[in-house]
């Protein structure tokens, strides 16, 4: 069994569609609710992939997939990146999150509004070793808008240039075929067959 390190059941399911066809049973640390938060103090995505990995495998003593991901902004050096699900505060949420963005972008040309999201995945086993990294990226632009309401976090202002459409418009098959967390997987799913299929 393989233990998703999230409690966002729309990463997990995201997550789950790409496990499915390999027969590997999937759950998320919903299923777990005594396990309490790993801190994420990495200053990386790597680094907090890692320690979500660790720290949930030990805790749940099962195999454990976890990411860190995040948007990078061009015009911004690379804000909010490892900041971006608490950009607006601690317990800010998407809506806070976008609002701040678009802040702070006002009156950037949409031609400097160049971003791209990132994900790190870190498998772990259930000692908490780490025994397998991937990470990808999704290039794409802010617009000064949100369209869409499909996705997370900042997928309705997220637009795929070539598609002409962000993330919150984009068909959720489509997505799961671009995106940096699809990519990520893609990248890692070899090994994560290899290791839980032993």
């Amino acid at each position: 069994m393989l233990v998703i390190g999230t409690r966002n059941k729309k990463k997990g399911l995201e997550l789950e569609a790409l496990l499915k066809p390999f027969g590997i049973p999937v759950k998320t640390l919903a299923d777990f609710p005594e396990v309490g938060e790993v801190e994420e103090h990495g200053t990386t995505f790597a680094a907090n992939a890692a320690l979500k990995a660790t720290g949930y495998a030990q805790a749940t003593g099962h195999w454990v997939l976890a990411d860190d991901s995040g948007l990078a902004v061009d015009a911004l050096g690379g804000r909010p990146g490892v900041y971006s699900a608490r950009y607006a505060g601690p317990n800010a949420t998407d809506e806070d999150n976008n609002r701040r963005l678009l802040k702070e972008l006002q009156g950037v040309p949409l031609e400097r509004r160049t971003a791209h999201y990132v994900c790190h995945v870190a498998l772990a086993d259930p000692s908490g070793a780490i025994r397998a990294t991937a990470e990808d990226y999704c290039h794409g632009r802010i617009l000064t808008d949100e369209i869409g309401s499909g996705g997370f976090g900042y997928d309705p202002m997220f637009e795929v240039i070539e598609y002409h459409k962000t993330f919150g418009v984009l068909d959720p098959a489509v997505k799961a075929c671009l995106s940096h967390r699809a990519r990520a997987m893609r990248a890692i799913l070899p090994q994560v067959v290899q290791l839980l299929g032993k």
